[in-house]
């Protein structure tokens, strides 16, 4: 059996790692920061919830349904919201408060879908619900330690295949990195940019559905996300797709990990105060790394560390060399 903080923290930085990842997604695309993002997730954490309520399906099941309403969702809000303000010359600010808006917005209608649920099927915990216990154990442990990880792995590696690989993938880099350039070459930006928010969407919902198998759910969680998934973005350089799927690992790791060990220091207490975390972890980076992740050199740092150490041992020897002399 493993320790419980270390479970919490593969499966929570797993999670996070898919949210960060859909976030950065849509970021790239129309380098506007969408605060309504945890929408998506809470439009997975929903269909899960009723679905394991009304039909008996494990958020396993309802994992590739969730996907599918998740990428709908975000392509409304993209077509039918963020683009006609774009075009019609709304600046960065407009329609950072137009995301914002509708998280607001979509909270409502969440509770009214809650209410509907309650008084049609009689559901009377849907709009805040604990985690679904219909998860199977493998070695003593959930299943979503396995599953969780392993998803998130896998879709890594596809879309690093996809977007070096493939046509498709490669006109989507180059829409991202010079979308006016792409339109030169003929590559139709728009349908890379319908393609991206409908992934986002879909890994956002996926994170969602699997969110239910380890922690309460309802109206509101989805915008009770959105602080972490952000730190998790700008760690990994909010603009890196694999940077930001490292930082949602570090983050959601981090978090639990940091939170348990204060709770076993000073007491429960702390517990209250784990959405700082996050918080302290986002503006630390602002502070030292602005880009995030991504702008440190790595091969650089650690010939540099190599060097240290180097040094260091050379030291150490003279000095034992001078003791025994």
């Amino acid at each position: 059996m493993l320790d419980p903080y270390v479970t919490s923290s593969v499966i929570y930085a797993s999670l996070f790692g898919l949210m960060a990842l859909g976030l950065t997604l849509t970021y790239i695309t129309t380098k506007v920061p969408n605060f309504a993002y945890g929408s998506f997730v809470a439009v997975g954490i929903y269909t899960s919830f009723v679905l394991y309520r009304l039909n008996g399906l494990s958020p396993y099941e309802s994992a590739p349904i969730a996907f599918g309403l998740g990428s709908v969702t975000a392509l409304a809000m993209y077509l039918g919201v963020l683009r006609v303000l774009a075009r019609r010359g709304s600046s960065l600010v407009s329609l950072m408060i137009a995301t914002i808006a509708i998280d607001i917005a979509f909270t409502g209608v969440l509770g009214i879908y809650s209410d509907y649920l309650t008084s049609h099927y009689g559901i009377v915990d849907s709009k805040f619900f604990f985690q679904l216990r219909d998860d199977f154990n493998l070695f003593g442990l959930p299943g979503v330690f396995f599953i969780a990880p392993s998803i998130l792995a896998i879709i890594t590696v596809v879309l690093y295949v996809f977007l070096t690989e493939t046509k498709f993938g490669v006109a989507l880099r180059a829409s991202v990195e010079n979308p006016n350039l792409a339109k030169v070459l003929g590559i139709n930006v728009e349908v890379v940019y319908v393609f991206a928010w409908s992934l986002a969407g879909g890994f956002a919902a996926m994170s969602g559905s699997f969110y239910d198998l380890w922690l309460p759910g309802g109206t509101a969680a989805g915008s009770n996300l959105i602080v972490e998934i952000f730190a998790a973005s700008v760690l990994g350089g909010l603009g890196s797709i694999y940077g930001a799927v490292l930082g949602g690992v570090i983050v959601g790791a981090t978090e639990i990990l940091v939170t348990g060990g204060l709770i076993d220091l000073v007491g429960s207490w702390v517990s209250i105060y784990q959405k700082g975390v996050p918080l302290a972890v986002m503006v630390v980076t602002l502070l030292v790394m602005p880009q995030g992740l991504v702008s440190v050199h790595w091969r650089k740092l650690s010939s540099r560390i190599r060097h240290v150490s180097i040094r260091s041992l050379e030291a150490k020897l003279v000095r034992i060399l001078r003791r025994e002399s």
